[in-house]
């Protein structure tokens, strides 16, 4: 009997990282000649996964983003995962702006994911489990050539490949 092979496809934050890069953002931005006096900071909810940036005003928010996004990049965090929601008006005349985190694959995304593994016309069967998919096949080429399309289209998301077996 052939055995069948497997993989999982992921999209998963390593939080205890974003949590550092919020960290070394926040001292870098306390140090920083051009945020002197202003009340610029990152909050980090780890239960919510999300960051609020808050700025006297939107140009030094912008730069608030540019310095979390610098040391998201340098701790290996993907920035497709970051979902920008509208800047707000905060409190004394400032801003601020949610950014939520997003893990896992939404059920419209793995649907567009396995459409496009079945347009492949590789013997593999997609599968959507919770908030990740499976792929089977009987040839270990075939889910190489579905791990190597997945690498290279562009999704939206940050793609992890766990369990081949």
């Amino acid at each position: 009997m052939p055995q069948d092979f497997s993989f999982d496809v992921v999209s998963k934050l390593d939080l205890q990282e974003v949590e550092n890069a919020v960290h070394q953002a926040n001292k870098e931005i306390s140090t920083r000649f051009d945020f002197k006096g202003s009340v610029s900071r990152i909050e980090w909810d780890k239960k919510e996964a999300q960051l609020t940036l808050f700025s006297d005003d939107e140009q030094k928010l912008k730069s608030v983003n540019d310095v979390i996004q610098g040391k998201l990049v340098r701790r290996g965090v993907s920035l497709k995962s970051l979902d920008y929601k509208s800047i707000e008006p905060a409190e004394r005349a400032t801003v601020r702006q949610l950014v939520k985190l997003t893990q896992g694959i939404a059920s419209d995304k793995a649907k567009s994911i396995v459409q496009a593994i079945k347009e492949m016309k590789l013997k593999v069967q997609a599968s959507i489990q919770g908030d990740q998919l499976r792929v089977t096949g009987r040839s270990k080429d075939d889910l190489q050539g579905v791990i190597n399309f997945l690498r290279a289209a562009d999704f939206g998301l940050p793609l992890q490949f766990l369990n081949y077996r």
